[in-house]
């Protein structure tokens, strides 16, 4: 009776099934390495479908701005965080786009409505593309629609006539007149609204920069209408205070 190694008796009987020397442990690192490129590749997978999901949320549903000065208030305060409708007149297909190195990669300047719904409103808070620099967003209110005449003398405001009522959503602070002849701030008209255009002005009547001096919004440059504040952060005083919790969830009128 002869006695056998018990490793060569494992070699024989690996070689005897015919299985490589160390076949088991190179087949489960493969398995390990597959593992590692197939969640590698769902979340890949994962963040492209978000990205693309987030973008054409962005496009074609709903947007958020950030109110960086006062020209709005008591409407919209600095520091409020508003999320826009981009539905509300219709659906736009952008147009006029630029390519750039950032986020989002493209800048559109105007954008058609393949589907209408209902025109804006007067009183509508919207967000366009600023004439003077479109690479820049405003907000402000509808003042008049197309084919109104608006006149403003001594800071009050005729539509069509007739006395445009909006104190209770506006202020102004400067007590003084000035004449439409330096400045038409406070004296503008007459005017007539052209046709797929409005005239649009800030809530702080005294200091906003609007169709008053840069005149008319053109419908292809409006991206939406604003509708609830869902973030405002005061920026000053205590740390109690940084936050606006009354504003959050805030319906914009």
């Amino acid at each position: 009776m002869t006695n056998q190694d018990p490793q060569k008796s494992n070699m024989n009987e690996s070689s005897e099934k015919g299985l490589p020397e160390g076949s088991s442990v190179a087949s489960g690192s493969q398995e390990m390495e597959m593992s590692k490129k197939s969640i590698f590749r769902e979340y890949a997978e994962a963040l492209v479908i978000a990205i693309i999901l987030a973008l054409t949320i962005r496009v074609f549903v709903v947007q958020a701005f950030k109110i960086p000065s006062g020209s709005m208030i008591p409407t919209l305060l600095i520091g409020d965080h508003i999320l826009v409708s981009k539905l509300a007149y219709g659906f736009q297909l952008p147009k006029d786009c630029e390519f750039q190195v950032s986020f989002p990669p493209v800048t559109c300047f105007s954008s058609t409505l393949v589907m209408n719904f209902d025109p804006p409103q007067r009183g509508d808070i919207i967000v366009f593309r600023y004439p003077e620099d479109e690479s820049k967003d405003f907000i402000k209110r509808v003042i008049g629609l197309p084919g109104d005449t608006i006149h403003i003398q001594n800071k009050k405001i005729t539509v069509n006539r007739q006395p445009l009522m909006d104190e209770t959503f506006t202020q102004r602070i400067d007590p003084g007149i000035i004449d439409g002849r330096i400045n038409p701030r406070d004296n503008l008209g007459p005017l007539t609204v052209p046709p797929d255009s409005y005239f649009v002005m800030g809530d702080n009547r005294d200091q906003s920069l609007d169709s008053r001096f840069w005149g008319f919004v053109r419908m292809d440059k409006i991206k939406g209408r604003a509708f609830l504040v869902y973030w405002s952060w005061n920026g000053q005083g205590s740390w109690t205070n940084l936050i606006r919790w009354e504003r959050i969830g805030k319906l914009i009128e």
